[in-house]
């Protein structure tokens, strides 16, 4: 697993709500504790809000909140697929390059929840942006597909599979955007990121609230 999809993973895993040790998760992923730690400070750093330390255990405390006033959410895209537009040139650009790095960092100043651990300039930011970047062209149409309740064909990096959905969620979570959807190719909830997603298809129909399948049903789940 490449480390930008185990922190990603471990965010996941953390968000349950549920306190794991360093040890538990090291044999969940297939590393050393070592690297879990390694792995945790690289995300306190970044601003995710992770609450526990070395031989207690961590967990997270939730997503991250904006501002009303401050950003709106297209705001937020635009100042993200401009950090990840320059950042993958920015062995060409360093002025440019210096601007993004303050830039990220006054957003990261604000993005944390109160009480968040200090942010790091880039943090996980800087691992590739261009794969993060690819999701931003896919925002438009998920956006629409949420607001109309259209449902959707996507296909994923990786294993190439294609699945139905029905998109119900934008969700932030360390500098990635997700979308929770309702899978009705595996009939079972998902968190979809959409910079895996490679194709994106509208489908015909609209989909009308089913029990299980809403959004409440996701957010009222047990841990």
């Amino acid at each position: 697993m490449k480390k930008t999809d185990r922190l990603y993973a471990l965010m996941e895993q953390l968000k349950d709500g549920r306190l794991h040790t360093a040890e538990a998760l090291a044999e969940r992923f297939g590393v050393s504790v070592r690297t879990i730690y390694r792995d945790m400070d690289v995300l306190m750093a970044s601003g995710v809000p992770i609450e526990g330390e070395r031989g207690r255990g961590y967990t997270a405390r939730g997503g991250f909140t904006l501002p009303p006033l401050t950003l709106t959410e297209t705001e937020l895209e635009v100042l993200h697929l401009g950090l990840a537009a320059i950042g993958a040139g920015a062995g060409e650009m360093p002025e440019l390059a210096q601007a993004a790095q303050s830039l990220s960092a006054k957003i990261d100043a604000v993005l944390p929840e109160e009480g968040a651990p200090e942010p790091g300039a880039f943090g996980f930011a800087s691992y590739p942006f261009h794969e993060a970047a690819e999701g931003f062209r896919h925002m438009p149409a998920v956006r629409a597909a949420i607001r109309a309740r259209q449902r959707l064909r996507i296909t994923l990096r990786g294993d190439g599979s294609a699945l139905e959905i029905r998109p119900l969620r934008l969700d932030y979570w360390g500098r990635i955007w997700t979308c929770v959807a309702w899978n009705e190719t595996t009939g079972a909830f998902d968190s979809l990121r959409l910079d895996r997603i490679t194709a994106l298809t509208p489908l015909p129909g609209l989909f009308v609230d089913e029990p299980g399948k809403r959004l409440a049903d996701y957010e009222g789940r047990k841990p």
